[in-house]
């Protein structure tokens, strides 16, 4: 038995997240079919991130077991070309040790959530990244951004619908910054709640918009409450850029 990890690039416009689910097309899905036309085995693979519908990945780690040894580069151009149309790209495959585990073995985690700050409707970035129309406030942003980082209690910032056991998480970075009409906010942790990162963006969005203070945010923390959520930013802008091990 072989274990092999790859790093993965996808548009996530047209899948219903990464984790296979009946009667949907999924990344997860899609690859493990490219799996089987490539080896003829049929296997599960572990993804290091559930990213949701319309997600994107530039980073996106997983790993599965073959019985047949295959070479790496083959797994690599062979999974692409069975890939294709759909807008997923093995980047790379390598071989890994049996105690290799995508999701469990990983020690953080970045995220990148796009923000297109200007008024006219987007072309390229459609679907790639968030419009806002009005000016927002990177510094207040940020400076807001930093009451969330450290370990906090994040039901605020969760989905209702989240399973893990715990809202209890140590945020490590949470830095907004401004390159031209593109705010970037860059975010990494060992672990993210689901849908954490598009609860906190869309609550800034409130503090760029001077809807809300840095005050009105850690009050939101606090409260440990859904409800004290700002409304959610979309899928559309947010991207797994890198899992480190």
């Amino acid at each position: 038995m072989s274990r092999y990890k790859i790093l993965i690039e996808y548009d996530g416009t047209p899948f219903a997240g990464w984790q296979i689910q009946a009667d949907a097309v999924t990344v997860q899905g899609e690859i493990e079919t490219a799996i089987k036309k490539l080896s003829g085995e049929t296997v599960a693979i572990q993804g290091a991130g559930r990213t949701d519908a319309g997600v994107h990945a530039l980073g996106q780690v997983a790993h599965f077991d073959l019985v047949k040894p295959v070479q790496t580069d083959t797994i690599r151009d062979g999974l692409n070309a069975h890939l294709r149309p759909h807008p997923i790209a093995v980047l790379s495959a390598e071989n890994v040790s049996d105690d290799f585990n995508a999701r469990m073995s990983a020690t953080k985690r970045h995220y990148r959530y796009r923000i297109v700050n200007r008024r006219p409707d987007l072309a390229l970035e459609r679907l790639r990244a968030w419009r806002v129309v009005r000016r927002l406030d990177e510094r207040a942003m940020h400076e807001a951004a930093q009451r969330l980082v450290g370990h906090h209690d994040f039901t605020t910032f969760r989905s209702t619908e989240c399973q893990a056991k715990s809202p209890m998480r140590t945020l490590d970075r949470l830095d907004v910054t401004r390159d031209g009409d593109i705010l970037n906010i860059e975010v990494s942790a060992r672990s993210f709640l689901h849908n954490q990162v598009r609860s906190m963006v869309g609550s800034l969005a409130l503090v760029g918009d001077s809807k809300w203070s840095a005050d009105d945010l850690a009050a939101a923390l606090a409260a440990r409450d859904r409800t004290a959520c700002a409304p959610v930013a979309p899928p559309d802008g947010l991207y797994l850029v890198k899992v480190d091990y």
